[in-house]
């Protein structure tokens, strides 16, 4: 899936470790029997490496990581590895608050359902308030990679659904943050600009995703 914000986080950690690698595209609503042969969950990403699958997009940049040592991004002191994973774990509150949103943005409901994504948001603005340019301070580190591809999608339904999740008088630091990231060259490599996101979640609420969008 071209789209999938969980398949960017691994594009990004490919990109940044300089790894070459293929692309093979899934259709998640029609998954190949080889595909659901290799990972059990059948979702993505899914990295084949001399035989061996990892799935899960944690799981694929750890395991990047620690085969690949090069412009390594994960922090060394376990105290602070610690609380990376704990901010990434309260990010899930917002991931959950926002696919919520998402799908209810034509509903009675919307109001409250943004509102949620914005309290959902109101720690990750703190952490990195307090962190300096990115998560991981002055470079972007593995939490920042994980991070940002749900953020980058934001930016689409803002100006194409007229829904505002991250706004910038309640969280500039988090918007600053984004268009921080928008710099970074792996990212630069993997990003799809806001009309991309539009044209896909215009495809998703119509029920009939189209999981090619750009290919054509």
């Amino acid at each position: 899936m071209r789209l999938c914000p969980y398949a960017q986080r691994t594009r990004i950690m490919l990109a940044h470790k300089k790894i070459p690698y293929e692309t093979v595209n899934i259709n998640l609503k029609e998954k190949p029997e080889w595909f659901l042969e290799k990972t059990p969950l059948g979702m993505v990403p899914v990295l084949e490496h001399d035989g061996k699958i990892v799935y899960e997009s944690a799981i694929c940049n750890e395991y990047l990581e620690d085969i690949h040592k090069q412009n390594g991004v994960t922090p060394t002191d376990p105290y602070r590895r610690a609380r990376d994973k704990m901010l990434l774990e309260m990010n899930s509150k917002f991931t959950t608050a926002y696919y919520k949103a998402l799908q209810g943005l034509k509903g009675e409901d919307a109001n409250s359902l943004i509102e949620a994504v914005h309290a959902s948001l109101v720690p990750l603005e703190k952490a990195i308030g307090e962190r300096g340019n990115f998560y991981g301070g002055d470079k972007p580190s593995m939490l920042d990679f994980l991070l940002y591809p749900h953020y980058e999608r934001i930016e689409g339904i803002r100006t194409g659904f007229h829904a505002d999740f991250m706004p910038m008088d309640k969280l500039p630091k988090l918007n600053a943050w984004v268009s921080r990231m928008q710099t970074v060259p792996a990212v630069k490599e993997t990003m799809f600009d806001a009309h991309t996101h539009i044209d896909f979640y215009k495809s998703y609420g119509s029920g009939k995703t189209d999981y090619d969008i750009g290919l054509q």
